[in-house]
């Protein structure tokens, strides 16, 4: 039984786990310190404690107590009115409850890699909702695993949990420590580099020679792929652009829309 304890003050100490969920330079301090990342509403939750990732406690209106009574076990569930809830984390909560979860140990790129053939290889992606919508679409069109540069955002950050509606408990991923030589690592692995680029010089995803196993990598929006990355991927792809939307001055797709199609060509029937 979860242990049910009211609360009235926002300042009461045992909500730091909750302090101002949009102040993103202190939930990176916060969060990194003490191992937690923050899971918001019910399908969230219950898709991170499947997955493994321990209850630290939850903070929830009372009447979002009941439909996870069934999950939460002996945590502690701080239960708070909305404006309580509000004043702690420094928006209206609507989803009605908050937990704070464990992380649980990053395998390394190396002991992510085998047995998957096809990956998405994230260059810089700060934006912690286009992060998490790309976890999305890997999840939903079955790519096996995901590899974030050094500086790619958090997938475990609330934003990118709650835009990938938990997808980011269902793909395994990785961080790399080595920016400079981390693409050698999968090249190594056997993996056929492709680097995604609005050029449209370069070969139409469609075309592209997709071996026994692909890496897709993708830039941040705006800047792209680094000069670096281009110049060792095996293959530069492009996303075709129809006459009419280059006459418009539309010469490119955003980031998830565009790993969406990707993520769609590297799994189409008869490549696999």
């Amino acid at each position: 039984m979860a242990r049910l304890i009211p609360v009235a003050d926002p300042a009461d100490p045992r909500l730091a786990d909750y302090t101002r969920l949009r102040d993103v330079n202190l939930r990176k301090s916060l969060e990194a310190e003490h191992g937690l990342f923050m899971a918001e509403g019910e399908k969230v939750i219950r898709r991170a404690i499947a997955t493994g990732h321990p209850v630290r406690s939850v903070l929830a209106a009372h009447r979002w107590v009941e439909p996870l009574s069934d999950v939460l076990g002996d945590a502690p569930v701080y239960v708070v009115d909305d404006a309580v809830a509000e004043a702690v984390t420094g928006f209206p909560v609507h989803r009605g409850a908050l937990a704070s979860m464990e992380r649980l140990p990053l395998p390394s790129v190396g002991t992510l890699l085998p047995g998957v053939r096809r990956i998405l290889v994230l260059e810089d992606l700060v934006d912690h909702g286009n992060v998490g919508a790309i976890f999305r679409c890997a999840a939903a069109l079955g790519v096996e695993a995901v590899v974030l540069s050094p500086r790619c955002a958090d997938p475990l950050y609330r934003r990118s949990v709650k835009v990938s509606m938990g997808a980011v408990f269902a793909v395994p991923y990785a961080r790399m420590t080595d920016w400079h030589g981390g693409l050698a690592e999968l090249r190594a692995a056997g993996f056929t580099l492709l680097a995604l680029t609005p050029d449209q010089s370069a070969t139409p995803i469609g075309k592209a020679p997709l071996g026994e196993r692909v890496a897709l990598m993708l830039g941040a929006e705006g800047d792209g792929l680094s000069s670096r990355w281009l110049r060792e991927a095996d293959e530069p792809v492009c996303i075709p652009m129809s006459g009419d939307a280059m006459d418009l001055g539309v010469d490119s797709l955003n980031v998830v829309a565009a790993a969406a199609i990707a993520c769609h060509e590297l799994m189409r029937p008869g490549v696999l």
